[in-house]
């Protein structure tokens, strides 16, 4: 586990980077109250992001990151002009919903549609991605996948491995400390 770093009350709010800052365990105590660490901070916002996903089968949020900077998100829903699986049901083919577009291929529209480059980008998943999504990554320049809740794919993890992209599980900080 990554020690706890103590901060001085009434230091500016200038940061110098700290080994280990970006990791899944890094958390911080200040001023008596633990601030969240990098990964656990964007977990926290993808987790947000899901909450506006139109699917009811799951929902999945997705944050795009370089340089601690939150570039696009995207949820789990249908494309603009099509009806929400809230409001017309879901269109399901072998148990998978077809009329929601995944929340990290809405991410990456996102960034398409206004202009970002999202090469060298941390994804923040609160679901694994699937085979396609993760193909969809990969050919985009993610570096980095950090997700929340497994969901296995061999063929994806396999790809994954193959264009070295390392795929995170996430713990909660309250399960790193019990």
């Amino acid at each position: 586990m990554t020690p706890v770093r103590a901060v001085k009350h009434g230091r500016s709010n200038k940061r110098d980077p700290v080994s280990g800052d970006d990791g899944i365990l890094g958390t911080q105590a200040i001023s008596g109250t633990t601030r969240p660490g990098w990964d656990e901070y964007f977990m926290q916002i993808a987790r947000t992001v899901a909450t506006r996903a139109t699917c009811p089968r799951a929902s999945v949020g997705c944050v795009l990151t370089r340089d601690r900077r939150i570039l696009t998100t995207g949820y789990n829903g249908a494309p603009a002009g099509v009806g929400h699986c809230f409001d017309v049901g879901c269109l399901l083919v072998g148990g998978h919903c077809q009329r929601a577009t995944h929340a990290e291929a809405n991410a990456v529209v996102q960034a398409a549609l206004h202009g970002v480059g999202i090469s060298g980008t941390t994804a923040y998943c609160t679901h694994q991605p699937c085979v396609n999504c993760s193909k969809l990554l990969i050919s985009a320049g993610v570096k980095r996948i950090v997700y929340e809740f497994p969901y296995i794919d061999p063929i994806a993890v396999q790809l994954l491995a193959e264009a070295g992209i390392p795929s995170d599980a996430f713990g909660t900080m309250a399960s790193l400390h019990s």
